[in-house]
């Protein structure tokens, strides 16, 4: 009896992993379209409308799913942790990608965004409360300064910094945040239900700041245009986020997370087939670098001592 019991927990624990990883895959192929979609529409939208308006778009239909699955409030605890990922996947991503990709190509801030799986493990060992071998630091300083080498060697570097390439890190960093917690929360709430609920709590902000924007430059845009805006909104401010926390939620934010790893790739590919744009030797070798940091950074995280007592 005791035999068969475990058997079936193995089989159950290999099937969840099964099904997160597949729907991190897809969730990963939802958001590797983000920039160059983004590029796209803040090309003739106002970069504040297109961050904004996209949260607005997708808190609709957050209410909508709400309402059609009777789905019950969070706690005030849980309140509590989706302001973390509202700050993080709602408003500072979106917001920092927007204002970047004005000037910047979708295919060099794929490089920089590389370095958003290492990120994610960072903010999911911060909170976990885990003690990771010093290697897993190594590796994550190491995707870092690939990145930040990628941007001098460019030309993006001067004496400081570009105003685009910080808004990229700033990206970066928030994003992790809110990816590591609300693939946490996700076990609580469920995937869905994490993005829905802390698109409305954004909501307040989001929509008055969309508005402001959509007065000091109304929105005037052709069919392309407003097509990116649509897939920003419905994919990659919803349905991606549905697929993405569930697969974090079932699978593990350390393995599922390395699926992710596949992301600047496909960034890469959709940015140069569908935008045009120069995939220089340089994006490919400082991608690479990064990824490979990234992935020492998964595997000794994965391998890390179990998290201190008394931390969640």
């Amino acid at each position: 009896m005791t035999d068969n019991s475990s058997a079936t927990v193995r089989i159950t624990v290999t099937a969840d992993r099964t099904v997160g990883l597949a729907l991190g895959a897809l969730g990963v192929l939802a958001f590797s379209m983000s920039l160059p979609a983004t590029r796209v529409a803040v090309q003739q939208l106002d970069p504040w409308f297109v961050a904004f308006g996209r949260a607005v778009g997708a808190a609709l239909l957050a209410w909508a799913y709400l309402r059609l699955t009777a789905a019950p409030r969070p706690t005030r605890a849980q309140w509590r942790r989706l302001v973390i990922v509202a700050l993080g996947v709602v408003v500072g991503f979106p917001l920092f990608t927007s204002l970047a990709l004005m000037t910047q190509t979708s295919a060099h801030g794929a490089v920089v965004i590389a370095v958003l799986p290492a990120m994610t493990a960072v903010f999911a060992v911060l909170r976990a409360g885990e003690r990771p071998p010093p290697l897993f630091w190594v590796a994550s300083i190491g995707g870092l300064l690939a990145v930040l080498g990628f941007l001098a060697v460019s030309g993006a570097v001067g004496a400081a910094l570009s105003a685009p390439d910080l808004f990229l890190l700033a990206a970066v960093v928030l994003c992790g945040l809110g990816y590591a917690e609300g693939g946490a929360l996700a076990r609580e709430l469920g995937g869905a239900r994490t993005i829905c609920w802390a698109l409305l709590l954004s909501l307040p902000v989001t929509g008055p700041v969309m508005v402001v924007a959509a007065v000091a430059a109304p929105p005037r845009a052709d069919a392309v245009a407003w097509s990116a805006f649509g897939y920003l909104t419905a994919v990659s401010m919803f349905l991606g986020f549905f697929a993405w926390y569930a697969g974090l939620a079932r699978g593990g934010v350390a393995q599922v997370g390395q699926i992710q790893l596949a992301q600047p790739v496909l960034t890469l590919l959709w940015s140069a087939l569908l935008l045009g744009e120069a995939v220089t030797p340089g994006s490919i070798a400082a991608a690479v670098a990064v990824l490979a940091c990234v992935v020492l950074t998964q595997r000794t995280r994965a391998g890390a001592p179990v998290p201190v007592a008394g931390r969640p």
